[in-house]
């Protein structure tokens, strides 16, 4: 945890917090700070900055914060997703909160497997937890926006024209495909497919709503894999 996250709930006045949780726990037993120490913090949603330690409990610890620091910039990117499986989901949401993914929308595809969208991990409670967990790793405090499109043909062909429409769109794909840029600034739209890549007819519905196939080589990553090479290899 190089941030400690600050919940609205935690805020007993306008420069205290109260902490019980996990994230005591983790005051304790990782960082093992006393009364008097300082830690980063950062207020869900808002401004990042420094908190002093008051009191520490064995159950509870009232901490004066100061925030007065922007968090770091978001990529400029939407990231479209094909609902990886469950246990990998997790650690991709983990993954684009850490990189500084503003926005993800998730999809379905033919290789999808329909047992995926029973998951609790797509729970927001459940999205929120992984999420956090990113943005702890990485000193961030804005939670990136997930999306849930479970029917993919509408979502391309009605909706997905405009979310491309003044950026470059990208899908990555294995194939005979240019390789994926290098170093970009501007916005970018980008559609990573599941376990398996995208089958034709997607790759051909996705490329009449504005996205052209990028490579990344010969070799097949795992979905995790994939958003982090195409994510570090664009910005």
């Amino acid at each position: 945890m190089n941030l400690l996250l600050l919940e609205e709930a935690d805020f007993i006045a306008p420069d205290r917090v109260v902490l019980r949780d996990r994230r005591l726990t983790h005051m304790q037993e990782v960082h093992r700070v006393a009364v008097g120490d300082s830690l980063r913090v950062g207020r869900i949603g808002g401004l990042m900055g420094a908190a002093h330690v008051l009191r520490l409990e064995p159950g509870e610890a009232e901490l004066r914060v100061s925030l007065d620091q922007p968090p770091p910039a978001k990529l400029p990117l939407t990231l479209i997703l094909a609902l990886p499986r469950p246990k990998m989901l997790r650690r991709v949401f983990q993954t684009v909160a850490t990189m500084g993914v503003p926005k993800v929308i998730l999809v379905n595809s033919y290789r999808v497997e329909k047992s995926f969208w029973q998951t609790p991990f797509l729970e927001p409670e459940a999205i929120r937890e992984q999420l956090i967990l990113g943005l702890e790793q990485a000193r961030d405090s804005v939670l990136p926006e997930i999306v849930i499109e479970k029917r993919f043909k509408p979502f391309v062909e009605d909706r997905l024209p405009a979310i491309v429409e003044g950026t470059l769109g990208l899908v990555g794909h294995p194939g005979n495909h240019p390789p994926c840029p290098r170093g970009l600034a501007e916005p970018v739209t980008l559609a990573i497919g599941p376990e398996g890549g995208w089958i034709p007819y997607e790759i051909d519905l996705l490329g009449k709503a504005g996205l052209q196939p990028v490579q990344l080589g010969e070799r097949i990553l795992r979905v995790e894999t994939a958003v982090t090479a195409l994510l570090a290899r664009l910005f």
